[in-house]
């Protein structure tokens, strides 16, 4: 049980982000979320309220409903900070439930795409702080490369390449 207990203190998080795909893996049980970047939020007189994500969101409709792709632009793949954190925190919530306590996981983000030339020190900055901010993390590595293996992942490997990348 304590093993456990410490287990879930060290959780580490795979963050894959295409423009038209978010995949999430909690790397201790293997639980994810792999579904379009799209938040449902309604509006009424200034007021948001996110109705649905994923791949709900795009079957919800309305007059004040507006479907949102915080990751969908042409040049990048940041563009709604605010959007981006709030549907973060919805599909960390989703993969970890409601507990007692919230993990502060390390999460390794994976730019799937829009990364010719590397990143810029503006996109690295913002991917870090919107995880910081949305998940609480309590490290962030900003990997590129091949996808990793969830099966062998070791975390040591991805601490080095980025400490080797800039």
């Amino acid at each position: 049980m304590f093993k456990n207990w410490i287990k879930k203190l060290n959780t580490i998080a795979y963050v894959q982000i295409w423009e038209n795909r978010i995949k999430v893996t909690d790397i201790n049980t293997g639980n994810n979320f792999d579904e379009k970047p799209i938040v449902a939020i309604e509006t009424i007189a200034n007021n948001n309220k996110i109705l649905a994500f994923g791949n709900d969101a795009l079957v919800v409709t309305g007059e004040n409903i507006e479907q949102v792709n915080p990751f969908s632009h042409p040049r990048t793949l940041l563009v709604g900070f605010t959007v981006a954190e709030r549907l973060l925190q919805l599909i960390f919530k989703k993969i970890y439930g409601k507990r007692w306590f919230s993990p502060s996981p390390a999460i390794v983000v994976h730019l799937m795409e829009k990364t010719e030339g590397g990143l810029t020190q503006v996109e690295d900055r913002g991917f870090r702080e919107l995880m910081v901010m949305s998940t609480g993390a309590r490290k962030v590595f900003m990997y590129q490369g091949t996808p990793l293996d969830i099966e062998d992942f070791n975390l040591d490997a991805v601490k080095l390449y980025e400490n080797t990348a800039y």
